[in-house]
């Protein structure tokens, strides 16, 4: 039986899910016997028990140079599953942020959206929420939209809260509206939408507002529940976990970071907007939204409006870029993807559920869209 040693905080909904993850494979393999502590994030996670620990292996939320060095030492297989400090030559898991920008954006362009703006911590705070900003900013501005960023320093070590919340409400009252905006994580979008409050700006009609982390607590305490970005802690974790038992094997470690793809983005009230001054169009959405999954048709659309094609038609793509048609397939793509990661139905039941006809058109619609097939897609996002 191997000895594993797990040094993950379980003071939020992250670790929480790392640990889910490992928890998941240790059942399945049941080879491990695990050391753990609960502490917080900020808490030194090197108890004094480390130092002549005689293990085989540990997973490890790494926060620090000094921290790194202490469990090299150790001479044990390690894997990373923080990226505070970079270039480590230890295997390292995390979200890819790049696909979590790549959600974010779609989902805030898909509201209608022309105006966007981002939310982070102080730039070099956190180099995985320095990426998400950057790719943030660099998908909107390549799809010719603008792109704010607010301006977080590091302030005083007096400044707290209230502070915060003062600079993020002349920030807010400055930007375009409508506007989307992305938050680095839920802890900033709860954050945002405390700041939106104070000002007395809607949400979502003004400002429509995405997390990142589906920190359920948080999303649920924010007004209005807070849209996020489901990164797939538990996956990370399970993944981690099988990378650190190859190793523990005498496998060899891989020398580039691992990152894995979002599970999807699980939206709450904080983006339920249709951002667009055409009435009709802002409907016909609305209307495709609510219908698309019930086997949906153009035909229904146009007599549930009363307009011929051709004129609804034209201000659709003119407003969001798409047919009737590909709105429609949008919704039930959409739909697909959240019933594929996050439920146990049949593929079959999949298409079923999304409005599809078949699961072979589901099939040829979804691998057009992601170049996967919706069983790879499952397989890469809901372990």
């Amino acid at each position: 039986m191997k000895h594993v040693a797990l040094l993950i905080e379980s003071s939020g909904s992250y670790g929480r899910g790392l640990l889910q993850g490992v928890a998941r494979y240790n059942r399945e393999h049941e080879g491990w016997s695990t050391y753990y502590r609960p502490h917080g994030l900020s808490d030194n996670p090197l108890p004094e028990w480390v130092s002549g620990w005689n293990g085989d292996g540990m997973l490890v939320r790494i926060d620090t140079p000094k921290t790194a060095a202490m469990i090299r030492k150790l001479g044990v297989p390690v894997v990373n599953l923080r990226g505070t400090v970079q270039g480590l030559p230890i295997p390292f898991l995390a979200v890819d942020n790049l696909q979590v920008a790549k959600l974010a954006a779609a989902h805030l362009q898909e509201r209608g959206l022309r105006s966007f703006a981002f939310c982070g911590r102080p730039p070099g705070t956190n180099p995985s929420l320095d990426e998400r900003r950057e790719f943030f900013v660099d998908i909107v501005q390549k799809a010719g939209f603008p792109c704010d960023v607010f301006d977080a320093v590091h302030r005083g070590k007096h400044d707290g809260w209230e502070e915060e919340q003062a600079h993020l409400v002349k920030w807010i009252q400055s930007l375009p509206k409508p506007v989307g905006v992305m938050a680095c994580n839920d802890e900033r979008g709860l954050q945002v939408l405390d700041a939106c409050r104070r000002c007395g700006v809607a949400v979502p009609d003004d400002v429509a507002v995405i997390g990142v982390d589906n920190d359920q607590p948080l999303c649920d305490l924010a007004i209005p529940p807070l849209t996020s970005v489901d990164v797939n802690a538990e996956g990370i974790g399970y993944e981690a976990a099988a990378l650190l038992d190859r190793m523990m094997s005498g496998k060899k470690a891989p020398n580039k970071p691992i990152m894995l793809p979002p599970r999807a983005v699980i939206t709450r009230r904080s983006t339920d907007v249709i951002a667009s001054e055409d009435e009709d169009v802002s409907r016909a959405i609305r209307y495709i939204r609510e219908q698309a999954c019930n086997r949906l048709q153009v035909s229904d659309v146009l007599s549930f409006m009363g307009m011929s094609r051709a004129s609804l038609q034209q201000r659709m793509k003119q407003i969001v870029g798409r047919t009737i048609h590909q709105e429609i397939q949008r919704v039930r793509l959409n739909r697909a993807k959240d019933l594929l990661a996050m439920s146990n139905l049949t593929i079959k039941q999949v298409a079923r559920e999304s409005g599809f006809a078949s699961v072979q058109y589901m099939t040829r619609v979804f691998r057009s869209a992601t170049n996967e097939t919706p069983a790879r897609y499952r397989n890469n996002r809901a372990k």
